[in-house]
């Protein structure tokens, strides 16, 4: 950064969990990479999260991000890790086949396999895939690191990924109940059936494996679902750019995650144009750029500005943000200071 310029990203971005989003094209995998790097500097053990199909995580970091948490050049406070979503959701899709295998009868489980493989390509597949490890890196690695920041894929998945662990949760309750009804009328026809003994069906689903892989994955969507609605420990970041699209994505954006409980950080709006210098009023084309960014400019404050929302600014680079050094120095500004 350039001599004096205000460090805002750690101050104002600085949680246990923090997701950056928005539009594709936007830049939230730079501000995203940026954010991790400056908080490693300080110190803080830090996981950057792609969760992004594009991969582009390993572009901003000047280096090769692996399929499992690895560290970024030399830091030491600093990993990365790039998940692809289909491989997460293949290896979700056996994980789901080998907990079927164990606990149902061999001819009940063919008939799952075949439901589970058409499932593989039904919608909501590959976000429930993502979720799964994405409860597994805030279980794990949550204990390992100070700070996980997710570098998200556009806003439409995103939305569909963070909103799962309610839906999810009161699904498996509902499961876990008929379950229930499953053990107890299996339960009173074995003592109907074989009143002599006590180790027939009555014992068999004393030991119901369903039932308790039912009650560990409804408690772990529990446990996220917390983690995201707790305000001193998570927030979302929205990264956008001074027109149409993203700021009307954004605005939409921000309403679903206020609805479901997930709360909204700093809005940070990316590759704003300088002025134009003395001498260059000519340049129409420019001067109309910068008009049509200043309204949106002052949408962005209208939108944002009136809560406990920051709003934070980046101007356009004159050269690619890419690699720790080029990271750091980035300048992120309140975005009075940029426009004003």
């Amino acid at each position: 950064m350039s001599a004096g310029a205000p460090d805002l990203l750690p101050d104002l971005v600085d949680k246990e969990v923090m997701f950056f989003g928005g539009k594709g094209g936007v830049g939230k995998t730079t501000l995203a990479a940026a954010c991790a790097t400056r908080l490693a500097d300080r110190g803080r053990r830090t996981l950057l999260v792609s969760t992004d199909p594009a991969h582009s995580t390993s572009d901003a970091l000047g280096v090769q991000v692996g399929s499992a948490p690895g560290p970024v050049g030399d830091h030491e406070h600093l990993e990365a890790v790039e998940l692809d979503p289909d491989a997460e959701a293949d290896a979700y899709i056996r994980d789901v086949k080998d907990r079927v295998e164990e606990a149902a009868p061999p001819r009940i489980a063919q008939e799952a396999m075949n439901q589970i493989d058409a499932a593989r390509g039904s919608p909501g597949a590959v976000e429930a895939a993502l979720f799964d490890r994405f409860t597994v890196i805030l279980n794990e690695h949550g204990r390992r690191f100070d700070r996980i920041l997710f570098d998200t894929a556009p806003t439409g998945q995103t939305l569909r990924l963070l909103t799962l662990p309610e839906v999810m949760t009161e699904w498996m309750t509902n499961l876990i109940r008929a379950r229930k009804k499953v053990r107890s009328l299996a339960r009173m026809w074995g003592n109907v059936a074989l009143p002599q003994t006590d180790q027939g069906p009555a014992r068999k689903f004393d030991d119901d494996l369903l039932m308790g892989a039912l009650v560990r994955r409804r408690d772990r969507f529990k446990a996220v679902r917390s983690v995201l609605t707790d305000r001193e420990r998570t927030s979302f970041v929205f990264v956008l750019t001074p027109e149409h699209l993203p700021v009307a994505e954004t605005e939409r954006a921000v309403g679903a995650l206020a609805k479901a409980g997930i709360p909204v950080g700093p809005i940070i709006t990316n590759q704003i144009l300088p002025p134009l210098p003395d001498g260059a009023q000519d340049d129409a084309f420019t001067a109309r750029r910068l008009a049509r960014q200043s309204r949106y400019l002052e949408r962005i404050r209208c939108s944002f500005g009136g809560g406990a929302m920051t709003l934070l600014g980046v101007m356009m680079q004159e050269e690619e943000a890419v690699g720790l050094e080029a990271l750091r120095r980035m300048e992120i500004r309140r975005l009075s200071t940029v426009i004003d």
